[in-house]
């Protein structure tokens, strides 16, 4: 990405950000279970996309994705008149899943540092 559309994208990271904290009022959107985790912005700053990460089962991950798409209008409204731009990205919500990858890639490094330690201390125990 170019210096500008990395600019834009923090920029709407950061109202999007806001704007699920404090001003979207759906109930599919739970502000304390939805974050922003990244965006990215075409090279004709026409397309934002905004990755969220939702914590919950399948369903609600789902849930909160429809809310978002739903508010889309709504979003892009606010972020016309936060960020000074030509012509206002179009904003697409996409669910994040890296946070889950990492969480379960985690669990298997402590699962597989705790089989050490048990082999570990069964050859300890032997000798």
């Amino acid at each position: 990405m170019s210096h500008r559309q990395t600019r834009v994208a923090e920029a709407i990271k950061e109202e999007v950000g806001a704007l699920l904290l404090h001003r979207i009022k759906d109930s599919r959107v739970p502000s304390e279970r939805v974050s922003v985790t990244n965006v990215e912005v075409s090279g004709d700053l026409r397309h934002a996309t905004v990755f969220v990460s939702v914590l919950g089962d399948e369903a609600q991950q789902e849930q909160a994705l429809e809310g978002l798409q739903h508010a889309a209008g709504y979003v892009r409204s606010v972020l016309a008149r936060a960020i000074q731009l030509r012509v206002t990205p179009e904003v697409h919500f996409k669910l994040d899943h890296s946070i889950e990858r990492g969480a379960s890639v985690l669990a298997l490094l402590n699962r597989l540092s705790q089989e050490r330690n048990e082999a570990a201390r069964e050859g300890h125990d032997a000798v």
